[in-house]
């Protein structure tokens, strides 16, 4: 037991002094590193320390270099700024010696102008004694003046006034004649060149065909077989074809009436075709008539049609083909209608081009333009705002339906192109060798020239003249100046124009004249 105690005891002393020993080196490890650690560190600091001591030196260097550099910039400165300041009290000096030579001139001149007032005041205080002679003299002459011509003043005024008025009127008179002379020959040299320029860029064969309406017979004894036994023949011709026909003494020919021309031409062409063949009853009379309506509607077709291709407007409505065609048997004051458009379309085109406006639109308004007249008596109303609506019921553009119902001016031109086509049309209608009057219209017109003419005061006689195409009045010399006699031609042709429809243009001439008859006894 002892023995055990005693090992146990020598094992405990021996790990105690292990311990001892261990924690011995271990402590003076420790304070070795510690040791070694505050040499680094001082090291260090000493290194920082120098480092900081270049740094505050190189930087005391460079502040030094800098404070050189800036006083040196300053000198720099401040020599300009002297230099500077030197010209400148050149300049100024320079000024001021021209200042100073500028102000004894001006007070040299203010000396001169000064001494030229005091001429003139002594100058205007004799013009003023002068001027008081002269208005006591003036008076005294107007005096004796008034006393000779027995006359006021006033009445001498009036007297050189209406003088001088009369004087100048017929110089003004003169002048306006001479300008209105001028005028007149310029656009009569205008007028011609645009006249050649549309014949030179229209030119066409413009043939006047119009609806027959006689049937020329190889005898009178064809009169009685067209009318038949008890009038069968004839009543059945006029029931097939809806027009009258007038068979009386005029010889080897029957009169068609009838207010449609399509029938008209479909009647001529059945009688035509019945007289030919010799047979005439009313079954032949059936066929013929449904033949010749056939074969005019291939030719109404057919005219659209080419009418279209000619003007270059493909791809309008069949039906608007039919109306155009139909219009190759309507004329107006002997003009065919379907040439007519044709022709209005190719003017149309010409002037928009020249204008840069629409060719396409313009020409196609052009040539539906009177498409209304094919339908004129069928519906009522202007044939502008008929043919626009069946233009637009049709698909025609818009622009083009308004150029058909503005060519007559009973709606407003929405475009160029449609005032384009208004002249086109009056162009086309007014040309020479265009349209044909009947006599009772030609005799109402000149008739209703002479009316307007006679109507206005001062006027003595007045002759329509040249087919109608200028009035010639005639005036009192008493009552119409020259002034006066200038202002009724420009009256009476604005009334003309405000009251009457002509083709082309009417001349309105007046004529003033003064006669002295004497008689030798």
């Amino acid at each position: 037991m002892d023995i055990v105690l005693t090992i146990v005891l020598v094992v405990l002393f021996s790990l105690l002094s292990a311990g001892a020993a261990g924690y011995l080196a271990y402590t003076r490890g420790q304070r070795l590193g510690i040791d070694t650690e505050k040499t680094r560190q001082a090291s260090i600091l000493q290194s920082a320390e120098d480092q900081a001591a270049r740094i505050v030196v190189d930087a005391e260097t460079e502040a030094k270099r800098q404070q050189l550099a800036i006083k040196e910039e300053e000198v720099q400165r401040r020599n300009e700024m002297e230099a500077e300041q030197t010209r400148r009290r050149k300049d100024l000096e320079r000024i001021e010696e021209r200042l100073q030579s500028r102000l004894d001139t001006a007070e040299r001149r203010l000396e001169q102008i000064e001494s030229r007032e005091r001429k003139l005041n002594q100058r205007e205080s004799k013009l003023d004694q002068r001027q008081a002679k002269l208005d006591t003299m003036e008076q005294e002459w107007m005096t004796e003046m008034q006393r000779v011509a027995q006359m006021s003043i006033d009445e001498a005024k009036q007297a050189l006034l209406a003088e001088v008025e009369k004087s100048a009127r017929q110089d003004m008179a003169r002048t306006v004649r001479e300008v209105e002379a001028e005028a007149a020959e310029e656009a009569d040299r205008r007028a011609r060149e645009i006249v050649v320029l549309a014949i030179e860029r229209v030119a066409s064969d413009h043939v006047a065909e119009y609806a027959v309406s006689s049937v020329d017979l190889p005898s009178d004894e064809m009169k009685g077989r067209i009318i038949g036994r008890q009038g069968r023949n004839i009543r059945a011709i006029e029931q097939a074809l809806g027009v009258d026909l007038v068979v009386d003494d005029t010889p080897e020919a029957i009169i068609i009436s009838s207010f449609d021309p399509v029938r008209r031409e479909v009647a001529r062409m059945t009688l035509s075709k019945l007289v030919a063949d010799g047979r005439i009853h009313p079954t032949r009379i059936e066929k013929e008539v449904e033949k010749a309506q056939q074969e005019i509607d291939r030719i109404i077709l057919e005219a659209g049609e080419q009418a279209i291709i000619e003007i270059g407007a493909q791809g309008l409505h069949r039906e608007i083909q039919k109306f155009l065609g139909r219009l190759k048997f309507r004329t107006s004051y002997g003009q065919n209608q379907l040439y007519h458009a044709i022709e209005t379309a190719h003017i149309a085109g010409v002037i928009a081009s020249e204008l840069h406006a629409n060719v396409k639109v313009a020409r196609m308004g052009g040539l539906l333009h009177d498409l209304g007249k094919s339908v004129s008596h069928e519906i009522d109303g202007p044939h502008a705002i008929v043919g626009a609506e069946i233009a637009k019921r049709y698909g025609v553009n818009d622009v083009v339906v308004n150029c058909i119902a503005s060519h007559h001016g009973e709606v407003e031109p929405q475009s160029v192109e449609a005032v384009i086509v208004a002249a086109a049309d009056a162009i086309s209608g007014a040309r020479p060798g265009a349209r044909r009057e009947s006599l009772e219209t030609y005799i109402k017109r000149v008739t209703e020239l002479e009316d307007i003419g006679s109507s206005f005061e001062g006027v003595s006689q007045t002759y329509a003249i040249q087919a109608g195409r200028e009035i010639r009045v005639l005036v009192r010399p008493e009552n119409i100046d020259d002034m006066a006699a200038i202002k009724l031609s420009k009256d009476i042709a604005r009334k003309i124009e405000d009251n009457l429809q002509y083709p082309g243009q009417i001349r309105v001439t007046v004529v003033r004249e003064t006669r002295a008859v004497e008689y030798a006894k």
